[in-house]
């Protein structure tokens, strides 16, 4: 029983790590700032584009790297595929997404990690995003 607590504890501090990371990349990059994001989305300030490509390479490469590389992953028995399935609800999800993105200029991540630098304003957006998620589970067939 041991093993498996040491096991559920070394997961939840690499989860809390990659969190923090994450939340630290958000900040530095300046994508916790609403206004910042809104430049982009604008084609005002293509910084944030260098930001996102970077994290989309860094994710693919350990994607297909990783499972070539190691044997087993760090935390889990075996590594998972997750396959994604584009259908209708998908791609209405999206552009709600995308016009949330647009309209305020925030996404979960970035508003999360903006309220661990103080930007409580961004408790707005969060109640959008949670509002937005408790009506699609609701409505959803499957939930």
């Amino acid at each position: 029983m041991s093993g498996t607590n040491n096991r559920t504890l070394a997961r939840a501090l690499a989860t809390l790590a990659a969190g923090a990371l994450f939340g630290f990349g958000l900040s530095v990059s300046g994508m916790i700032r609403p206004e910042v994001v809104l430049s982009f989305l604008r084609f005002r300030d293509f910084g944030l584009m260098l930001v996102m490509g970077g994290a989309v390479v860094l994710v693919l490469l350990t994607y297909k790297l990783a499972p070539r590389l190691m044997k087993l992953p760090l935390w889990d028995d075996h590594f998972h595929v997750h396959p994604s399935v584009w259908n209708r609800d998908t791609a209405v999800g999206a552009a709600l997404f995308g016009v949330g993105w647009g309209l305020c200029g925030v996404c979960p991540g970035p508003a999360i990690a903006g309220l661990g630098a103080g930007n409580f304003s961004l408790l707005w957006a969060l109640a959008g995003i949670a509002l937005g998620a408790l009506v699609q589970g609701r409505s959803s067939k499957n939930g």
